[in-house]
């Protein structure tokens, strides 16, 4: 069976930590697994959780709890890429609850979602909990950290079946609550390990003003238009950078807590699909999110401790491939002592070219999957009615009511004016550059 799931993630082999939390949630009714971002725990947890499914019993099995809309959005995603028989669904702040509730009406063998937008969901009676045996409180320590405990707390007192437990956490520094039922776990500590990946560059680079807007400039500029994080402390100080990044001609989107869920959803799919390599950005961006990829991570604001600074080098250098990682420091900063790392001093050349533009652009496609449209509708509309060839079709993401295509630049104008009066799977719609 694993074997079947690893060719269906695209993954050649499990690495340690998989294989011992596999064999660890297999023999114990609770366990604890303490590794750090980007290390594979997803995965670690849903195959074992696959095997405790009954695929006759038509309710709610498992519950995981995550912190962020993004990461609930991202286990869903691994578990539909299992192509499993089971069906898994989503709840989360910012998605229709009449939407939710509907999907519910077929209850999931797998619920993920937020502990707020579950409790509500509860507090409904939206779907039952008889049934539930296996509880997952993943990224735990973020949940803490955002202020969770009392949601979390009363969906677990109304879980009366659960005889296993499985807590995620990227923090080894963590006290387990008494609310959660776990007592005496099972813990897999993998936080000894090397905390950076070997295939990981760390660099400073000095800016001569306490504005570091103009060396953000120009390092961007030197990094020639690989996709790109750059990390600020506060949401209005990401909007700033951004801001100040167009005012310079350097395609970029922000991203925070604060934007609407769409916004969110938008911004990540133009970042993941190529139309967008500069995304500025707050913590949030530094756990749970699919942005595969990405081959730089710029700190323009120090992170607040060691924690933080590994979280967000956790972006890159991920599925061993090479990253970098770059502390922009002002002539009033130092380099924090957590930062035990050798660094490499980078010198910026004077003259610089701004980045190319992105070679993709995304379009809007105003139906989605409860039109009953799919990935392949799009293509087959796209190569028929817009003369696309397959190579200038990109990433495409199918919402609930609208669609995302990545098309080549170059072809976006004409693709725009040659279907503007056609209907795609027999439906008219809006198709419109997403900007």
């Amino acid at each position: 069976m694993i074997n079947k799931i690893l060719q269906a993630v695209g993954i050649e082999a499990l690495n340690s930590m998989q294989i011992a939390a596999i064999d660890a949630i297999e023999k114990n009714n609770d366990v604890v697994l303490i590794s750090q971002t980007g290390s594979g725990k997803t995965l670690a947890f849903l195959i074992p959780i696959l095997k405790l499914l009954d695929s006759d019993k038509n309710k709610v099995q498992v519950l995981v709890l995550t912190p962020s809309r993004e990461l609930a959005l991202q286990i869903e995603q691994v578990f539909k890429s299992m192509n499993t028989a089971f069906k898994v669904n989503c709840c989360y702040g910012g998605h229709k609850m009449s939407i939710e509730k509907n999907n519910l009406s077929e209850p999931p063998s797998v619920l993920i979602g937020t502990p707020g937008r579950i409790l509500d969901h509860i507090s409904h009676g939206n779907f039952n909990l008889e049934n539930i045996k296996t509880l997952v409180l993943d990224e735990f320590d973020k949940s803490l950290e955002l202020g969770f405990q009392e949601e979390m707390s009363a969906i677990i007192k109304k879980l009366g079946s659960v005889n296993k437990r499985i807590l995620t956490s990227a923090t080894k520094a963590l006290e387990i609550p008494e609310f959660t039922g776990i007592y005496k776990p099972f813990i897999l500590d993998y936080s000894k390990e090397s905390k950076l990946p070997l295939s990981l560059s760390c660099n400073i680079v000095k800016s001569d003003h306490k504005d570091k807007l103009s060396t953000l400039f120009q390092l961007l500029c030197h990094l020639g238009g690989e996709s790109t994080l750059v990390f600020c402390n506060h949401r209005d100080a990401a909007k700033r950078v951004s801001d100040s990044l167009t005012d310079s001609s350097v395609k970029n989107e922000y991203f925070h807590g604060g934007l609407e869920q769409h916004i969110r959803e938008r911004v990540l799919c133009k970042f993941r699909n190529g139309s967008c390599s500069v995304l500025v950005c707050t913590d949030l961006a530094s756990r749970g999110l699919d942005i595969p990829e990405v081959k730089h991570v710029i700190h323009y604001h120090l992170p607040a401790n060691e924690e933080g600074y590994i979280h967000r080098n956790g972006r890159t250098a991920r599925m061993l491939a090479e990253g970098n990682s770059y502390l922009i420091l002002s002539a009033e900063e130092a380099v924090p002592k957590y930062i035990v790392d050798e660094l490499q001093i980078i010198e910026l050349p004077e003259s610089l070219n701004l980045p190319p533009k992105p070679n993709w652009k995304t379009i809007y496609i105003g139906k989605g999957k409860k039109d009953k449209l799919n990935k392949v509708d799009i293509v087959g509309f796209l190569m028929q009615k817009g003369n696309l060839k397959k190579d200038e079709i990109g990433l495409i993401e199918v919402k609930d009511f609208f669609s995302y295509v990545a098309i080549k630049q170059s072809e976006t104008d004409k693709l725009l004016k040659t279907v503007r009066d056609e209907r795609i799977k027999n439906m008219r719609t809006a198709i419109e550059i997403c900007d």
